[in-house]
């Protein structure tokens, strides 16, 4: 590789890292309490946070007004919906009314992450991890919280907990890789993404990060084979669409290279890693913008 393009490498992985703090961060929010029973007795799902949806809770709310659960289901779709404070007032809620309600302070505790409330999401998941030591949820939470402040010791921990507990869960596995990707240790990286990927095959974001490290170890056609599977699965993907263009580049291919950076450009013009590609490929051929669903 060139220097260009190892600098451009390391800027995608480092954009990467960052950005990867909530992988299937929204999947923890409802761990532990998945539903709550309707008016009809139907299940109302709690994994969209739509204005119909929680208009459906709070209806089992006011059927059940001492029923912790159904706080905790509330919370979590106020939490999907962005309405942190509504959430967090939900989750106090249930653990005023069962102080051991562990998965509602494991659930807090990740909208206090988005909120940027680390003291205290840490002191929910520690609470959490105390009420129940093999709840894997918040082993992974409180891992990604280490992650993020390059605590890497005890992130690795955290996700081995995890793993140990529940080896069907995929965001250990896929945290886990994070670390070693960021250790620069590519392939306990890759085997990890995999494992995630095996786990939750419709997921891209696994898929993104093992094309990563694929780019990094400089096998660009396994980069490129993973960088289609995460347009395929996000079609609106800039970043997917530009690592896209990355592994194209690196295997002559500039005029493609050049389309995969230009449709990023088109779906995020602010976003400068797809212009810049644009410019290293220009004069490849590739002049139209591929055609969108």
């Amino acid at each position: 590789m060139n220097v260009t393009a190892t600098t451009e490498i390391v800027r995608a992985m480092r954009r990467h890292l960052t950005g990867a703090a909530f992988v299937f961060a929204g999947a923890a929010l409802l761990a532990g309490c998945q539903s709550a029973q309707g008016p009809a007795g139907t299940v109302i799902d709690a994994s969209a946070g739509s204005a119909v949806n929680i208009d459906s809770l709070t209806a089992v709310i006011n059927q059940n007004p001492n029923d912790p659960n159904a706080y905790n289901v509330r919370g979590s779709a106020y939490g999907r919906a962005g309405q942190y404070d509504l959430a967090i007032a939900d989750f106090n809620t249930a653990i005023k009314m069962n102080p051991n309600f562990y998965q509602a302070y494991a659930n807090r505790a990740l909208v206090l992450r988005n909120l940027k409330k680390d003291d205290q999401a840490l002191a929910d998941y520690n609470r959490a991890i105390e009420l129940n030591g093999s709840y894997a949820v918040a082993y992974v939470g409180r891992g990604n919280m280490y992650r993020e402040k390059k605590q890497f010791d005890l992130a690795l921990a955290d996700f081995n907990h995890a793993i140990q507990i529940d080896p069907s869960d995929p965001r250990a596995f896929h945290n886990r890789g994070l670390i070693y990707q960021a250790e620069k240790q590519y392939q306990p990286a890759i085997d990890d993404f995999s494992k995630a990927i095996a786990l939750q095959p419709t997921a891209a974001e696994p898929f993104n990060a093992r094309g990563l490290s694929y780019l990094a170890t400089g096998d660009f056609k396994a980069a490129l084979d993973d960088f289609n599977e995460v347009v395929k699965r996000d079609a609106q993907s800039y970043e997917g669409w530009t690592n896209q263009g990355l592994a194209l580049e690196q295997l002559g291919r500039r005029q493609q290279a050049f389309n995969a950076f230009a449709h990023a450009a088109y779906l995020d013009p602010s976003y400068g890693p797809a212009v810049e590609g644009m410019h290293r490929t220009a004069g490849g051929g590739g002049t139209q913008l591929p055609a969108t669903n």
